[in-house]
């Protein structure tokens, strides 16, 4: 049976409202971010909410503004600023060769080359430089950040719930 957690994947999150006729702000996490718009099942996290996307266009680089069924003004589209937006897992296309959901990476063992426990994968970041796995430190303390780059992070297998990771020079320098 699956995790609950990894029974859902994250597509995207509602922002602030655009305009006074209800259309509002989306951050699509879709590989093809007007893509999200297809997908039919949508929810928030916790499968509650249905939403269906009627209508998407692009806005800047990384945000859309979308058409909420529903959703005719300014105050119902502020509801939805920060809600999450979910996908069951099943009507998701299996990701090709050396992709992977956000969603299957989170809790794998990251390890050196020689297999020495680094942590545990807590997030997967991207502050516009490309993607970032923050690791809880098996030792604890502050979380690390490596970019997810296939120098850093050459192997990662699902099967057994780890990744290799071979941190940069500067990084194990200062650990």
């Amino acid at each position: 049976m699956k995790e609950p957690a990894k029974a859902l994947v994250l597509l995207g999150r509602f922002g602030a409202p655009h305009g006074v006729r209800g259309e509002i702000r989306l951050q699509s996490f879709t590989s093809d971010p007007l893509a999200i718009a297809a997908y039919d099942g949508i929810t928030d996290k916790g499968g509650a909410r249905k939403f269906k996307l009627l209508s998407v266009r692009p806005q800047g680089k990384d945000m859309l503004v979308a058409r909420v069924d529903g959703v005719d003004d300014r105050k119902g589209a502020e509801a939805l600023n920060g809600v999450e937006l979910y996908l069951p897992r099943e009507k998701l296309p299996a990701p090709d060769e050396d992709e992977f959901y956000i969603a299957d990476l989170i809790g794998l063992r990251a390890k050196t080359p020689d297999g020495v426990e680094i942590g545990v994968i807590v997030a997967v970041r991207n502050f516009g430089a490309g993607d970032i796995l923050e690791v809880a430190p098996a030792a604890g303390g502050e979380t690390l950040m490596f970019p997810f780059t296939k120098a850093v992070v050459p192997t990662v297998d699902l099967s057994t719930g780890r990744v290799v990771l071979e941190p940069p020079a500067d990084v194990e320098e200062n650990s």
